[in-house]
């Protein structure tokens, strides 16, 4: 009965791995290739296979323990593998030694134990091919154990496949773009074909014996193999039988261990968490450093997982300043400087605030300023306000300035569009409604007139008045807010020189009206006063170039500067 000790395979360029479950008792039974324990890397978990049958004695390490390759992991009681195993090769021994040319066959061993091997794809953990980025080798190579090879690419990260083993590189097997599956062949490597060098007779080095990897059959010398010199049976005939026995048994393919070897190289390194709970934290862009564990030693599960996502999303509704990625504000108590009274936002006020923030942060804005000359058009709208007493209606300088932005919608369509959520491509209107902001008790609202540029004045007039009353009493519908193309924001008459307004998403642009004064207007021969009125159009800079916002800003402040031009387009 001979005493097995279990080492650390080759761990794939890895240092150190850290002993994560136990899977066998003293006492039991075990058949080659059980899995004895788990080994877990900050890339990967992976079993280690018992490498004969026997009865498992005990473990050489406990669960947490750090090890690295060739470390003592467990002791075998081998009761009758490794005498099969050797008892052939002994047999095959006398044979040879009875021929005319003795151990000459025995000297051919050394190029069919480790001629060459195949390089493959370790285990990915996905059906789904990868394609091939990089070749990092070309035949006439060498490389170590460890060395990238080969770098692949999934829609999720990009991964090396390491060499298993030192060598030669006979064939590349694969070129770049071409696609790859687990198990897939990527090149052919020739290793140390020297028995005494790959199959040294040190006991006291347990990984030795397991450094060359051979099907079984390969021990055993080939019928009518050619002779080499005798001179070196002497060193070779006692070698082989104590070492290569062990080294069969295993019987370990490039890569067999290497499980989940695949996962991407960013990882997180100062948490507890197995491959799955890493790659779904990735998905869901999550920072496992801030997942507290509940598992054994604080190990992060897939629940906990679950449950930190739940609870983010939760605060996100209940907090949307929040916002992922940007500071929160830090809360001040403003009663420690004096008298405060707490007023709880309105739904409205709410709602704006969260759509402003929103606008704000994915918008990139830019704001083009000019002035409209509008000295015709009020004393025009002035002279008109008998027949709108008349109407029943207010006729005001918003009712122009709505139509006048219909039309320039008209004249510049890029105006009218909105960008696509996949961000590719953008949706053009071919229907024209104005969104107009009203200050209300309650908040600023936004009704929509529809078919602007069908309508006219008058009928705007009278549509806004109507819009305007039923947002001051909380009466508008859904319906009554929703289909804008553009927004028109006029401070009317509370002054100010101009200001910034919000792109109202998913809308391309805004116009910002303030209060218009009179100044000197230089006319070519003279300074003049007129009545000048603050323009301030907002627009989305990914759907709108400043070129197009200047061509829009020329047509709506020629259409207010002159009431000819609205009969002329």
């Amino acid at each position: 009965m001979a005493l097995e000790i279990v080492v650390v395979p080759d761990l794939g360029g890895v240092e150190s791995v850290e002993v994560l479950e136990f899977n066998c008792k003293p006492g039991d039974n075990v058949a080659s290739e059980d899995a004895l324990l788990v080994l877990e890397s900050d890339k990967a978990t992976m079993e280690v296979p018992s490498p004969l049958s026997g009865v498992f004695k005990r473990y050489l390490v406990a669960e947490g323990d750090q090890v690295k390759v060739g470390d003592q992991l467990a002791e075998l009681e081998v009761v009758s593998e490794s005498e099969a195993v050797a008892q052939p090769i002994s047999d095959s021994l006398e044979s040879i030694a009875s021929e005319e040319k003795p151990y000459a066959d025995v000297v051919e061993i050394a190029p069919v134990l480790a001629e060459e091997i195949l390089l493959v794809v370790p285990d990915t953990g996905s059906d789904v091919p990868l394609d091939v980025v990089e070749v990092l080798l070309k035949v006439g190579d060498e490389v170590s154990e460890g060395d990238a090879v080969v770098v692949l690419e999934s829609d999720k990260a990009s991964v090396d496949v390491p060499a298993t083993a030192s060598g030669l590189v006979r064939e590349v097997l694969v070129s770049e773009a071409d696609k790859v599956n687990t198990g897939d062949q990527v090149a052919r490597i020739a290793v140390p074909s020297n028995v005494s060098d790959a199959a040294p007779t040190d006991d006291a080095n347990p990984d030795a014996s397991t450094s060359l990897v051979v099907p079984a059959d390969a021990v055993l010398p080939a019928e009518g193999s050619e002779s080499s010199e005798p001179s070196v049976a002497p060193s070779v005939a006692p070698s082989v039988a104590p070492s290569v026995a062990p080294s069969v048994a295993p019987s370990v393919a490039p890569g067999e261990l290497m499980v989940e070897a695949m996962s991407p190289q960013t990882v997180q390194l100062d948490v507890y968490a197995g491959p799955a709970v890493r790659l779904a934290a990735r998905e869901l862009g999550v920072d496992l450093i801030e997942v507290k564990g509940t598992g054994p030693r604080g190990r992060i599960s897939r629940d906990d997982l679950n449950k930190f996502v739940a609870v983010r999303l939760l605060e996100a509704t209940r907090a949307p300043k929040n916002v992922v990625g940007i500071p929160a504000v830090p809360e001040i108590d403003f009663s420690k400087f004096g008298s405060v009274e707490k007023t709880k936002m309105t739904k409205i006020q709410s709602l704006t605030a969260v759509n402003m923030q929103r606008s704000w942060l994915n918008v990139p804005h830019v704001t083009h300023f000019d002035e409209a000359d509008i000295t015709d058009l009020e004393a025009f709208r002035k002279s008109m306000r008998d027949q709108a007493d008349l109407r029943g209606l207010k006729l005001t300088p918003v009712a122009f300035i709505v139509k006048a932005v219909a039309r320039a919608l008209a004249l510049n369509p890029v105006f009218n569009r909105s960008l696509g959520d996949d961000g590719k491509h953008f949706v053009q209107k071919f229907y024209i409604h104005i969104g107009v902001a009203v200050d209300t008790p309650k908040g600023l609202l936004v009704p929509v007139v529809k078919d602007v540029d069908q309508k006219g004045l008058w009928e705007i007039a009278k549509e806004l008045g109507e819009l305007a009353t039923r947002a001051r009493e909380g009466s508008l519908s859904a319906a009554d807010m929703q289909g804008g193309c553009f927004t028109v924001s006029s401070l009317g008459n509370l002054g100010g020189n101009g200001f910034t307004p919000i792109v109202n998403t998913p809308e391309a642009g805004i116009l910002g009206v303030s209060k218009a004064q009179i100044k000197p207007h230089w006319n070519g021969q003279e300074f003049k006063p007129r009545l000048l009125l603050p323009l301030a159009l907002s627009y989305d800079h990914r759907v709108v170039n400043g070129a197009d916002s200047g061509r829009f800003m020329v047509d709506v402040v020629s259409l207010l500067g002159d009431l000819r031009s609205f009969i002329m387009h």
